[in-house]
């Protein structure tokens, strides 16, 4: 069996612009019949003045899409956010007899006596995981030796209101430091592409950035690839 220990990783599945700005802007001033005072320019100013008076639920009509590398242990904590949908890479119809994979926890550095004990422990669960199918059992019967830093895939689909709840949440320095790890950049980026509505949002400041996972956008295929 292959084992492969990986750090944790943000994919973006969404476009991310001031287009999402204009829908909301276009769903509240119904709510006003103020449409005509929509302009090229007005949006970010509008979002903005809804987020500032407490009036939420119009930016629940606008979501994103996320696909979370992490560990299963995260992904438990991650899907306790109700206002959601998750699609996770299954531990009962995946097999992982040929290659399994482990996040690394970034806090016990490579070569530390720490990091040593770690690997040896999720080494002797993959082993025993392997064991387990070689006498018989099924996948879902032998993932109960699985650990908590087994690698697993988790689609993250929250509405904006969501999302600003979840940062204020995983953000934050009370948070587990490998949901922060990934928490963390996700906002950031989020902060850069439409500030107005994540720019309130408060995070700890004192993450070691170096730790921070990687964050791409998922590339759509091409029509070539299509055909």
């Amino acid at each position: 069996m292959e084992i492969e220990f990986i750090d944790p990783q943000v994919i973006i599945q969404d476009e991310i612009n001031e287009e999402i700005l204009m829908r909301i802007e276009r769903y509240g001033r119904i709510c006003y019949k103020s449409e005509r005072l929509a302009s090229d320019t007005s949006a970010s100013r509008f979002v903005r003045n809804l987020i500032d008076r407490g009036h939420e639920s119009v930016i629940e009509h606008e979501k994103i899409t996320v696909v979370y590398i992490t560990n299963r242990g995260i992904t438990h904590e991650i899907v306790r956010h109700r206002i959601a949908s998750y699609s996770q890479e299954s531990t009962r119809y995946c097999n992982y007899q040929n290659k399994m994979v482990f996040i690394r926890p970034y806090y016990f550095p490579e070569g530390s006596a720490a990091y040593a004990i770690w690997k040896e422990a999720v080494t002797g669960a993959a082993r025993a995981y392997h064991a387990l199918l070689a006498q018989g059992a099924r996948p879902e019967q032998a993932r109960g030796v699985l650990p908590a830093d087994l690698k697993s895939e988790i689609v993250v689909t929250y509405n904006l209101r969501e999302w600003r709840h979840f940062f204020r949440l995983r953000a934050d320095r009370r948070a587990h430091p490998q949901i922060r790890q990934i928490a963390i950049p996700t906002l950031l980026e989020f902060k850069r592409r439409v500030p107005v509505v994540f720019d309130d949002i408060e995070y700890d400041t004192g993450f070691p950035a170096g730790a921070y996972a990687p964050v791409t956008y998922h590339r759509k295929r091409t029509e070539s690839a299509k055909a």
